[in-house]
């Protein structure tokens, strides 16, 4: 196996077979999974392109850990089609599971090696040669600062650092495809940014990351993000695609310096939608901010009102998701559907 390793510890296979930027790495087709005939994810369809970042977020029990299991081939759909790299993932050849780098949610390393014996011990499956597998496994532990807990054994390692220590074990192999299910929980926040500025790099190489979190605001650092609820896809977006399905436009927020009826704007060319969140503060929905700010603002003046202040306001991704969730509906018993999944989604 050794004979097809690079000089950068990956094997050549992997390099060529790398799939230019817009090839289908990770497609679904109509997927759901039942447990004892309970549906905990339902209907699913998405496609994950080379070379980007698929955020799949969502809140505890919303079925993010059974639809990576079924990426993974853990688990089969219980109907439609899973495939990832062109293959379905229960029957994954051996060159394809090496081209995979996969962080479970659960800790599943060996308590009794240390971090520095576990990372060597995973690039040791891959093939890679000793003297890169220790250069390799060196810059992996500096990533995640884990280089001078190297020597301490990975049972004795606190939660945040245990989970520091498997994104280090998806990496060290170089994969091409990333699945990482909540890489960033019991993460400070300011290594949750180094770690987000590694996953940039790697997507800049040409890698496709998939990455389930419950940190709704992660979703910026997404190219895609797929917000599932109670089991279902409800929404499949750039992050600034959301932001507008959410909204359903621009929006812009007004503060008169009286009480002011935002109604006496409704007639206003490019005016989508009216909220009245205060007597003196309104967030007015337009099609196009950049322009019809000063519009509102003239509009408003004209009527008899004065303005204090005005200007664009972009929802949190908590706002959009809690948006997008409510417009979705509750067509679903969501008690059921938590209940279901088998798989726990609390955080590591």
């Amino acid at each position: 196996m050794t004979d097809e390793r690079q000089a950068d510890g990956t094997s050549g296979a992997d390099n060529a077979a790398d799939q230019p930027s817009g090839d289908v790495i990770v497609s679904m087709g109509n997927v759901s999974r039942a447990f004892d005939n309970r549906t905990v994810v339902r209907d699913v369809n998405l496609t994950v392109t080379a070379g980007t970042i698929l955020g799949v977020i969502g809140p505890s029990g919303a079925g993010k850990t059974t639809t990576i299991r079924m990426l993974t081939g853990a688990l089969a759909p219980t109907s439609g089609e899973v495939k990832v790299l062109g293959q379905r993932p229960t029957s994954f050849s051996r060159r394809t599971r090496e081209r995979i780098g996969y962080m479970p949610q659960l800790f599943a390393l060996y308590p009794d090696l240390t971090a520095g014996e576990n990372v060597d011990f995973v690039a040791s499956l891959f093939g890679l040669l000793l003297w890169r597998r220790r250069r390799r496994v060196q810059q992996v532990l500096k990533l995640v600062q884990l280089w001078d807990a190297r020597k301490t054994r990975a049972g004795r390692l606190s939660g945040g650092m245990q989970r520091r220590l498997e994104l280090a074990c998806a990496l060290v192999h170089g994969p091409t495809l990333l699945i990482l299910d909540e890489p960033t929980a019991g993460i400070d926040p300011l290594l949750r940014v180094t770690v987000w500025e590694e996953l940039h790099r790697l997507r800049d190489a040409g890698k496709t990351l998939l990455v389930t979190t419950q940190y709704v605001h992660e979703a910026e650092e997404c190219d895609q993000v797929a917000l599932i609820a109670h089991g279902r896809l409800i929404a499949l977006a750039p992050p600034a695609e959301l932001r507008r399905s959410a909204t359903g436009g621009d929006v812009i927020e007004v503060e008169t310096t009286d009480m002011f009826d935002g109604s006496n704007l409704e007639s206003l060319p490019g005016v989508l939608a009216i909220r009245q969140v205060e007597a003196r503060r309104l967030r007015v929905t337009v099609d196009h901010a950049a322009t019809k700010l000063p519009a509102v603002v003239d509009a408003i003046g004209a009527a008899g009102g004065d303005v204090a202040s005005a200007r664009e306001v972009r929802l949190t991704f908590d706002e959009v998701f809690a948006e997008l969730v409510a417009r979705a509906g509750e067509e679903d018993d969501p008690a059921a559907d938590v209940a279901a999944d088998t798989e726990p989604e609390t955080a590591a």
